[in-house]
């Protein structure tokens, strides 16, 4: 009678505890990484929410007017730019009034058309789009209204197409954006303005690159 060898199990134990290993470093991963999206996503879903909250609590209008001032507005990107019209309307609130200056804000409606220059990545091929915004801005501002000013809101928009131009895609029509600016008011009630904007989906569905433009402004007050 023959006796087989024993075979060794030492490399095939070491095999799947590898495996095992590498398995659990791919979940960590994974976890973590949905745990940052999840709460990236629904850290601006609250900034949002907070902001519209404390929007809504300062009144729709300052006075009888339901429109307040108009304005244009052109803005340019990476291989893209943007024309824009709205209309404004001032809360009834002020904040932390102290020697001629306040915090108040008004609501912002606008409609602007996106002019992209490399669609799909394509020098030269173009791709148009409209945006519908609302947004509710807060301002720190002289009492009187006149003068330096700076401002900072986050609003909604809706993209009528899925934004794909250059190196940046947006996967969704539904985005946030968010802006931080200063201008100045004369006193013939005209104002200029610069911001800094940025438009991106809160991160709850890549692709989203996000667009940053730079915006000017020119506006009335009635």
């Amino acid at each position: 009678m023959s006796i087989e060898p024993l075979r060794s199990t030492s490399g095939e134990s070491g095999m799947r505890k590898s495996c095992l290993h590498g398995q659990d470093n791919s979940l960590s991963a994974n976890f973590t990484m949905k745990a940052s999206m999840f709460f990236k996503k629904n850290l601006l879903k609250s900034i949002a929410a907070i902001t519209a909250l404390m929007a809504a609590n300062a009144g729709f209008a300052a006075d009888d007017k339901l429109i307040d001032s108009v304005y244009g507005e052109y803005a340019k990107g990476v291989k893209v730019q943007m024309l824009r019209a709205g209309v404004t309307s001032n809360w009834d609130k002020a904040w932390f009034v102290s020697n001629g200056t306040q915090l108040s804000g008004y609501w912002d409606a606008s409609i602007g058309g996106w002019d992209g220059k490399s669609y799909r990545n394509v020098p030269g091929q173009h791709q148009k789009l409209w945006d519908l915004g609302f947004t509710p801005v807060f301002r720190f501002e002289n009492t009187n209204k006149l003068g330096f000013y700076a401002e900072a809101g986050i609003g909604v928009h809706m993209l009528s197409k899925l934004y794909d131009n250059d190196d940046n895609r947006l996967s969704t029509h539904f985005q946030f954006g968010d802006h931080i600016g200063v201008g100045y008011v004369f006193n013939n009630k005209w104002e200029v303005a610069a911001k800094i904007q940025h438009f991106s989906n809160g991160g709850y569905k890549k692709p989203n690159s996000g667009v940053n433009y730079m915006n000017v402004k020119v506006a009335y007050h009635f």
